[in-house]
């Protein structure tokens, strides 16, 4: 079972926070960390999270939806920057072994979601002279937001079989 974490977060600048400082949530321990980012940085004039709404229409089901974008920014500069944060794995088109297993399923409408999400932030970002952003753990690495992961282990050796010594 995989662990995710979850949890509310108190800004030590709530000054800097737009929306409401008692309902501010993170849905993964990356989210987590941009928060601290943001909260901190000297170059954040003000932010929220999941405050900005943007409707996208799903492909698949046809039907119009409501999409919480992670993070909405207005740095110093006075740029607004939206910001998704997601795992690289989930930017690209899903390698598929079997598409008509549920997984397989699963993983194309979840990228065909996104996709229609991006397309609509994109969209909005452009009507409204902001920019949209995806950071994945690359970005976030390079920002030093993200500590970098220390890569695949590599296997032990097997050990030798111990031999329990028989006494006379």
């Amino acid at each position: 079972m995989k662990k995710t974490y979850k949890g509310p977060f108190s800004p030590t600048h709530p000054e800097k926070y737009k929306g409401d400082i008692n309902n501010i949530v993170y849905r993964s321990s990356w989210e987590r960390d941009v928060m601290v980012y943001l909260d901190n940085s000297s170059s954040v004039e003000k932010w929220n999270s999941e405050e900005f709404i943007i409707k996208y229409y799903y492909d698949v089901d046809k039907k119009w939806h409501r999409y919480h974008i992670d993070f909405w920014v207005k740095w110093t500069s006075g740029q607004v920057t939206l910001i998704e944060v997601k795992p690289k794995k989930q930017v690209l088109p899903p390698k598929i072994k079997n598409p008509r297993s549920k997984q397989g399923l699963n993983e194309a409408f979840a990228y065909i979601k996104n996709r229609n999400k991006w397309e609509a932030a994109q969209k909005i970002a452009e009507d409204n002279n902001y920019k949209f952003i995806i950071w994945t753990e690359e970005e976030l690495e390079k920002m030093g937001i993200k500590k970098k992961s220390p890569g695949k282990l590599k296997p032990l050796k097997p050990m030798k079989a111990f031999k329990k010594k028989v006494r006379p």
